[in-house]
């Protein structure tokens, strides 16, 4: 275990110095000394350049040597499998190679630790007996959370780490705007962007690819989910349905989606399964990042409870790799996009029904409390969409006595690069 510990921080002085140029994340750990900081996400949204960043931001900040920190990522093939014992003795052959840490602060970072049994026995320990800092990650919500709840015991504070926002990946394709934002010309080129991100999404590693390269990988990060987070996680022995229930709710990603119609869908195909276990199926995969439902809001919690829910992907690229039509539909990416950036800020989400069934795509809580809706729009030039998205939102803001604001691209790029400047 010692002369593999050696070869891992040899290595890690590698991957210290590739994040350097690397694209600020907007997620951001508190600055809380006293808590383990944990990052969730699905894989592939950068967690690791995250916590890699971490490091880079505390070695300069701080000046700390770098023989005060640990990178140990559980994904490397030569740490599998990872008990418990193992995890132990990687730690503790930490301080063996650097006896002298004993008496320093040290940083432990922890990658997909959700790949070690009984990882947070460990992590508890050491937190409590040593002058440590702990900075975990890790693929899933719910196993992470209900370990963090059990065994740190409010020793935790998390963070979400998702593909890049438009904001994010305008940094990362290195966009110039000269002159005045108003232009038209700044504005074409924003627009353009805005099309190109939907298309292809805030995956790190895809934004700078073709559109057909970009497509295969997208679609290889949703089987790795599969197969990683929910196959081999839950112990599912038929892959078949629960693969063609990601097809269809990415393919109809901003709609409503109801278990009952899918489960006579897969039934009149012969295909052998059940309501309650689609419902689990439903819940792995919220649990991995990859979708996630909004329900309707209403002051019942049976209605909220038994109405169609609206689903929606991780990033609109993965959208796009699962949709084969033609037609490019531009109007439930850019609503999926701006769910996206409603769920960064923690929010609570749901859509609303007015008296008259006109829909209202959002209806948001935010962690003060207060409430506001949302109505999206991708074409403005369809002055009978236009008009009735505005009724819809017009209605529900009478109705609810709430706030309500038109999200169209025009006033959504002038946000996006106003949070940039």
């Amino acid at each position: 275990m010692l002369n593999l510990l050696k070869i891992l921080l040899a290595e890690q002085v590698d991957n210290f110095e590739q994040v350097k140029n690397s694209i600020p994340r907007e997620a951001q750990y508190p600055l809380l000394p006293n808590k383990i900081k944990v990052a969730i996400g699905m894989r592939r949204t950068g967690k690791t350049y995250f916590l890699l960043q971490e490091v880079q931001r505390l070695k300069e900040e701080n000046n700390i040597p770098p023989e005060r920190f640990l990178y140990l990522n559980f994904e490397d093939d030569r740490l599998l499998p990872c008990s418990q014992q193992k995890l132990r003795e990687l730690l503790e052959a930490f301080y063996q190679i650097y006896p002298e840490n004993h008496n320093a602060v040290c940083y432990l970072f922890l990658d997909e630790i959700q790949n070690v049994e009984n990882w947070s026995l460990v992590i508890r320990r050491f937190f409590d007996s040593k002058k440590v800092q702990i900075y975990l990650s890790g693929s899933s919500a719910k196993l992470l959370s209900k370990e963090i709840a059990t065994e740190l015991r409010g020793r935790s504070i998390a963070v979400e780490v998702w593909p890049y926002s438009f904001q994010e990946y305008l940094l990362a394709e290195k966009i110039e705007i000269k002159g005045n934002l108003l232009g038209q010309q700044n504005r074409d080129l924003l627009f353009e962007k805005l099309r190109e991100y939907l298309y292809s999404g805030g995956f790190p590693e895809t934004t700078a690819l073709d559109k057909v390269h970009a497509r295969k990988i997208l679609q290889d990060y949703v089987e790795l989910v599969i197969m990683r987070d929910v196959v081999e996680r839950h112990n599912i022995k038929n892959t078949s349905i629960i693969k063609y229930l990601i097809q269809t709710i990415l393919k109809n990603a901003a709609c409503g989606f109801s278990i009952n119609k899918f489960f006579n869908d897969v039934k009149s195909q012969g295909m052998s399964s059940s309501r309650g276990l689609l419902y689990e199926y439903l819940d792995y995969l919220e649990d991995a990042y990859l979708l996630f439902s909004v329900p309707l809001f209403s002051e019942s919690l049976r209605k909220t409870q038994t109405n169609t829910k609206k689903m929606y992907a991780v990033d609109p690229g993965l959208v796009k790799a699962y949709t084969f039509s033609l037609n490019d539909n531009y109007g439930h990416l850019f609503e999926n996009l701006v769910f996206l950036d409603l769920k960064r800020l923690g929010n609570k989400i749901y859509y609303y029904l007015t008296k008259e069934r006109y829909e209202v795509d959002f209806l948001v809580e935010g962690t003060d409390g207060t409430r506001k809706l949302y109505q999206v729009v991708w074409d403005i030039s369809d002055s009978k969409t236009l008009a009735r998205e505005e009724r819809a939102l017009s209605l529900a803001k009478q109705e609810l006595q709430l706030e309500g604001e038109l999200i169209t691209p025009d006033t959504y790029i002038e946000k996006a690069w106003g949070l940039l400047n």
